[in-house]
């Protein structure tokens, strides 16, 4: 017998150290242990992924948490596993299909006319790489729901953002946002042959502009914005890429996404962390990668080109075209 306990000791230290590098890769927890008790948060996207974790973990920490879902059966069982788990029973499920201006418009109008505050909200929700769909008003489905659609909920609720200062924005975008480039010309791909990861490039890095831009029009408000790249988690966003479609890349790069993929309860910990930590009051308009502030590509750091964007989609969704630089928000 006591031949086989170096070995299996061994394998256990080798097996232990394997899942610690794995978590420290991974970026670990959380850091900040400052609780939200009473403030009410939206997360867009939260029946599922890194959504669901988000808004687990801040109904731990005391937040009246809405879950901001499409699917609401999957949005109602998400609630349910939340208020069993933390015992928090300010936990519940509203429809918000980011694809739909009209269901964006009726969401918010139901949240400012039931809340007088709202002090977190997290834009988490996305498609990546799906086929060239288009949304029901006719956008390019990944620029129409991970840009256009956080883009006017965004703005439709900023009166109550304010009204709830200090209250902060988490925009979440991708370290794709590198390869993206705004192509004014045809946002939508109505022109061009239709390149799916090119797309989800451009939407993602039209987050970190957004981001850009509306922090600069907050200043002074109390509210704060910031774009988050989470890393790379282990959920249904990358269920169009392929990535486990065969065999042969599921055993050989098995090994590496087990490693570097992080689990949805690690990826939600980053947004956890912008929504809640004390050291982040005041911090806007910032590209964070985990839990570190760090520079967006080149692109996304011009205001001219923020400036456009905001323009453009501003027309798209049908807000009010925003006036020069220095005025107020539209109203």
């Amino acid at each position: 017998m006591n031949r086989y306990l170096l070995p299996l000791s061994v394998l256990g230290t080798v097996a232990g150290g394997a899942v610690l590098l794995r978590d420290y890769v991974a970026g670990g927890s959380c850091p900040s242990k400052a609780t939200i008790l009473g403030k009410t948060v939206i997360v867009t996207g939260a029946n599922t992924g890194i959504g669901k974790q988000t808004a687990l973990e801040l109904a731990k920490r005391g937040g009246n948490i809405i879950l901001a879902c499409r699917d609401m059966e999957k949005c109602e069982a998400a609630a349910r596993d939340i208020r069993r788990e933390t015992l928090n029973h300010h936990v519940s499920a509203r429809h918000l299909d980011l694809a739909s201006l009209k269901s964006i418009r009726e969401f918010a109008a139901k949240i400012t006319e039931e809340k007088e505050r709202v002090h977190i909200l997290i834009n988490n929700a996305a498609v990546m790489r799906c086929p060239h769909w288009t949304t029901e008003d006719g956008f390019e489905m990944q620029f129409g729901v991970n840009h256009l659609g956080h883009f006017l909920l965004t703005n439709l609720l900023l009166d109550t953002l304010k009204a709830s200062a200090p209250s902060r924005i988490i925009n979440l975008s991708s370290l794709a946002h590198v390869a993206g480039h705004m192509d004014f010309d045809d946002l939508n791909w109505e022109k061009r042959t239709y390149d799916t990861k090119a797309a989800y490039c451009q939407s993602k890095l039209a987050v970190v502009l957004f981001t850009k831009e509306l922090s600069r029009r907050l200043q002074g408000t109390g509210v704060t914005v910031n774009a988050l790249h989470p890393g790379v988690a282990r959920t249904e966003l990358g269920r169009h890429t392929g990535m486990h479609s065969s065999a042969f890349s599921s055993f050989t790069l098995g090994p590496i996404f087990w490693l570097l993929v992080k689990s949805p309860q690690l990826a939600a910990q980053p947004s956890t962390y912008l929504a809640v930590a004390e050291e982040l009051e005041g911090v806007s308009g910032k590209y964070f990668d985990g839990f570190k502030e760090k520079p967006p590509a080149p692109e996304a750091e011009d205001e001219e080109v923020a400036q456009r964007l905001w323009a453009e989609s501003a027309r798209l969704v049908g807000l009010e075209v925003p006036s020069v630089r220095g005025q107020p928000l539209p109203e």
